[in-house]
């Protein structure tokens, strides 16, 4: 019985129940039922007896010579036509003046006379001549108030039991009933159970909820369950953690729209829809989300099938992704250096050409103004900047953009200290602000690209200008949920994440970020030089609108 499913266990246990709730029910009705009939009977006999006993012409009869002579065809007559089993009329001394066997009519009665005598009607079940009975014994009293006669009528206790087996009948239909209603309820909430237990034992069960409950917070992934109605039902430690949710409590759905969750995750939540990789961005993590519909056996759902949820998984990304735009960052370094070492190679060559021709004044003069220009822009920045990450990636960006063909100005006003700002977060904003700039410049007419670098007060004032299209209020948008504002994938999230990337850095750096259309698009970062770094608001976006 331990393999049954829950749902046969509970039918047979259901029919059980039903079964032995019938067997007791019945029984206790056909007790009653019996009870019943001795009941009727017994009033029944007392009603026949009281008749005759209070009837003028019996009262009468038992003073004549020969009572039995005028009593006994008149009692005959009655049990007759009253279907009675007995009238027995008789002296106060049990001298019998009728009954049903002729033979026995002057011997003495056979019954307890002691409440007739004493002038009080009572019932009985005893056995006389004609076996058990049920009775009743009513005494004649005269005018004076004397007992003069008795009268008991009875029936047999095997005409009581006919009475109460033609009851049984109605019984039997009754339990049958009860019992078909209770087995058919029960297979109905079976099959319910089937379905809702997936045909699964208790011990299956019990092991199921334990190995998943114990995977579901032992995985390093993060895990949210949620309902048709984009409730979140379960999530382990791990997604409370990387959505800064409250502790997961057991049977309180909560509203994803409830929750401090970014519009894009609320929006797959409440959807239910499938979703493959994912990026989605949170105040201070880079997110990649799968989504899939749960449905019973896993695997697609059949047609009509209705699913009982999604179940979302959720990585941390943001490591990746800062380690990626570092990555990125000393790509660029390497393509940089090795377009200036091809750049070099031909100018060396140029060089080495104007000496073999004896022309050595214009070499040392070419060579000079070669050197001049390219040192220029190195010992400016080292001047102005005291970290050397950051002069090397401006360097970098600047043979890039020389590669590609577009004005790169650079310009840095005044000494600007930034030792107490993280290095990784400074070449993640201006790296990324570089190359979303120059990306957008490179299907420009001007093909221009400015980043200026000056002190604000207290705050470093970053800013980046490219000749680009600008960006759109929908553009924007996107922005802020760390969106491409380039190319999107077809499911609906872009792939490109350097704008969350500065967002993210910035938000650490406790600085701002602000966006404008200024023929092209416009970046604005502003950061504080002193050493707190605490997280804030969303940002600025056109408008006023605050990333």
């Amino acid at each position: 019985m331990r393999k049954w499913s829950l749902a046969r266990q509970f039918f047979v246990g259901q029919l059980v129940f039903v079964l032995a709730l019938t067997a007791a029910i019945s029984w206790v009705l056909y007790l009653d039922a019996e009870q019943s009939t001795y009941e009727n009977s017994a009033a029944r006999m007392l009603a026949i007896a009281t008749t005759f006993a209070d009837d003028p012409y019996v009262s009468t009869s038992v003073s004549l010579p020969d009572p039995s002579a005028v009593l006994q065809p008149y009692a005959r007559e009655v049990m007759d036509d009253l279907g009675v089993d007995f009238i027995t009329i008789m002296a106060p001394d049990r001298t019998r003046f009728t009954h049903r066997n002729p033979d026995e009519i002057g011997a003495p009665y056979i019954g307890s006379i002691e409440q007739a005598l004493g002038g009080r009607a009572h019932t009985e079940t005893f056995s006389g001549t004609l076996g058990p009975s049920v009775r009743a014994i009513v005494p004649v009293i005269d005018d004076d108030g004397a007992v003069v006669a008795m009268v008991a009528a009875g029936v047999t206790v095997d005409t009581v039991t006919i009475a109460r087996n033609a009851q049984l009948p109605l019984l039997f239909l009754i339990a049958a009933g009860a019992v078909t209603a209770g087995a058919v309820v029960s297979f109905l909430l079976s099959r319910h159970l089937r379905r809702a237990t997936l045909g699964l034992g208790t011990d299956q069960l019990a092991h199921m909820f334990v190995f998943y409950d114990s995977v579901l917070h032992s995985v390093r992934e993060g895990m949210v369950l949620t309902n048709p109605h984009g409730e979140l039902v379960l999530y382990n430690d791990q997604a409370a953690h990387l959505l800064g949710l409250p502790p997961a409590r057991t049977g309180q759905p909560t509203a994803a729209r409830d929750l401090d969750l970014p519009p894009s995750l609320v929006d797959l939540l409440t959807t239910g829809r499938q979703a493959i990789d994912e990026f989605h961005v949170t105040a201070d993590r880079i997110l990649v989300v799968n989504q899939e519909t749960a449905v019973p056996g896993g695997g697609t759902p059949p047609p009509g099938a209705k699913p009982m949820g999604t179940v979302t998984t959720l990585r941390d990304h943001t490591e990746i992704e800062s380690l990626t735009g570092e990555l990125a960052t000393m790509r660029t370094l390497t393509d940089a250096l090795r377009a200036q070492t091809h750049e070099h190679a031909n100018r060396l060559h140029t060089i080495v050409s104007l000496i073999e021709l004896d022309r050595r004044s214009e070499a040392l003069d070419f060579a000079t103004r070669d050197l001049t220009q390219s040192q220029q822009l190195t010992d400016d920045v080292l001047g102005a900047i005291d970290e050397p990450f950051i002069t090397a990636l401006l360097v970098g960006k600047a043979a890039q953009a020389n590669e590609r063909g577009i004005e790169l100005a650079i310009a840095v006003d005044g000494q600007i200290e930034t030792s107490h700002l993280d290095p990784g977060a400074l070449v993640t904003i201006i790296g990324n602000l570089l190359d979303n700039a120059l990306d957008a410049a490179a299907d420009s007419r001007d093909r221009r690209v400015s980043l200026t670098l000056e002190r604000s007060g207290d705050d470093v004032m970053i800013t980046v200008r490219d000749s680009g299209p600008g960006l759109s209020a929908t553009g924007a948008d996107a922005f802020t949920l760390g969106f491409s504002t380039k190319e999107h994938t077809p499911g609906g999230a872009g792939r490109g994440l350097g704008l969350a990337l500065v967002r993210q850095a910035v938000q650490r750096l406790g600085g701002s970020l602000t966006v404008a259309n200024d023929d092209g698009a416009r970046f604005t970062v502003l950061l504080p030089l002193a050493s707190t770094q605490s997280p804030i608001a969303d940002g600025v976006f056109p408008g006023g609108t605050r990333v």
